[in-house]
């Protein structure tokens, strides 16, 4: 599987700006015969809290516009923005992956929002993970936070090759996302995909890009830097079985609830 991860540098509440960047780099994955291509967490707006700004009303402007791109370039793709729903008048940041035919094929709410910048009092925190096919490799994807939450992860872990992460992680604190990437791929014995932003946001925050895939053993197979938007990287989903198979980890899982005493 060959990956195109953007650490697109987004436009702060831009949206057209920020779909006719993105049409770009889903061109230029489809001529470089990309599988798949991954865009960061809100990348069509940035880390936004104007919910009544940057947020569609349901399924809009965005997915027909992601939908449109998968199936004309024969691409599966994967990229977070947010919605609302009339009734809310709270946002929902999600994750949404289509497949090469234009299908909306999986949604995702993220479940752990960002309460040090007050990501709980605009957005609704989602109750459920999601596990979905890309070219039949059963995977899942988080949202930047979600990564401080082990449990998550453990709780998909042997039914998926590959764990996605979409990201607005910022600069200040690229030590935890290098740290917390590579951890969960150990202890989950499959391949971790980050896909964070670069450049500046509204509010003055600095993203360092710093994508990267990690195999099922926590080594690096590739990274982004500071400034490039666009980098490729191929993976071989049977190595997560290969790995599994030699160190059957996953095995001996066991968890047990706290009783009080």
């Amino acid at each position: 599987m060959k990956i195109a991860l953007i650490q697109l540098d987004s436009v702060w509440e831009s949206k057209q700006v920020n779909l006719q960047r993105a049409e770009l780099f889903i061109n230029r994955a489809a001529q470089e015969m990309c599988d798949l291509v991954v865009f960061p967490e809100m990348f069509s707006s940035g880390f936004s809290m104007n919910v009544t700004t940057i947020a569609e009303e349901g399924l809009g402007e965005t997915v027909s516009f992601l939908s449109r791109l998968a199936k004309t370039c024969s691409i599966n793709l994967i990229a977070g923005f947010p919605i609302k729903t009339p009734m809310e008048e709270k946002g929902r940041n999600m994750a949404f992956f289509f497949n090469r035919e234009g299908r909306l094929d999986a949604t995702y709410t993220k479940i752990h929002l960002f309460s040090y910048a007050g990501e709980d009092r605009h957005y609704v925190a989602g109750e459920h993970t999601s596990i979905f096919r890309i070219d039949k490799i059963p995977s899942s994807v988080f949202i930047c936070y979600d990564l401080r939450f082990p449990e998550v992860f453990r709780s998909v872990a042997q039914d998926v090759r590959i764990i996605f992460v979409i990201a607005n992680w910022p600069t200040e604190r690229k030590e935890h996302w290098d740290a917390l990437l590579k951890a969960r791929a150990v202890e989950n014995q499959c391949f971790v995909v980050g896909v964070n932003r670069t450049g500046l946001d509204g509010n003055g925050l600095s993203y360092p890009g710093a994508s990267c895939v990690l195999d099922p053993l926590g080594r690096l197979v590739c990274a982004g830097n500071e400034t490039d938007e666009f980098l490729t990287c191929e993976v071989d989903p049977e190595d997560v079985e290969r790995v599994r198979v030699q160190f059957p980890f996953l095995k001996d899982m066991h968890w047990t609830k706290p009783s009080l005493t």
